[in-house]
């Protein structure tokens, strides 16, 4: 699939006492109940990244090129993690770990040029059933669009 890489967000997750990055790339409607959101999971920080190696990605992708990275990725189906009364829909959490590309992304990030992503789904890690993952080429297909909440 090729998508747009938003900049690193910072989350509020905490590993080792620092926030890790990660880089929110779709989402979309699945259904009145229910909404898919697209995230990829960098193994390492932005930060270790070699800056003229990503400045180098930005020139290529300036020029046209779409470079490709690689993960392992899941699918989960759960419910608001908050439960909050305003947002009782599903959230379809699509999370790719990103194995190799790390400089590829953040100069798709910087430059706000699409990457490539070869997705490996790892069905039996994920908490989703094989046929909500049959469903993700024709959800990826969709228009982008955000969810709103409340009334």
């Amino acid at each position: 699939m090729v998508m747009r890489v938003a900049r690193p967000a910072e989350c509020c997750i905490k590993r080792n006492s620092a926030p890790f990055s990660y880089y929110r790339t779709f989402e979309t409607m699945v259904d009145a109940d229910a909404h898919l959101y697209e995230f990829v999971v960098p193994m390492v920080p932005p930060t270790w990244n070699d800056r003229e190696r990503v400045d180098e990605y930005v020139r290529l992708m300036e020029l046209g090129t779409v470079p490709t990275a690689v993960a392992i990725s899941t699918l989960d189906v759960c419910q608001s993690a908050l439960g909050l009364a305003d947002d009782p829909a599903a959230h379809w959490g699509l999370t790719h770990f990103l194995l190799d590309g790390h400089h590829k992304l953040e100069a798709a990030a910087t430059a706000g040029r699409p990457v490539r992503l070869l997705s490996l789904l790892a069905l039996g890690e994920s908490l989703a059933r094989a046929d909500d993952a049959a469903r993700l080429p024709a959800l990826r297909a969709q228009p982008r669009s955000a969810r709103t909440t409340g009334t």
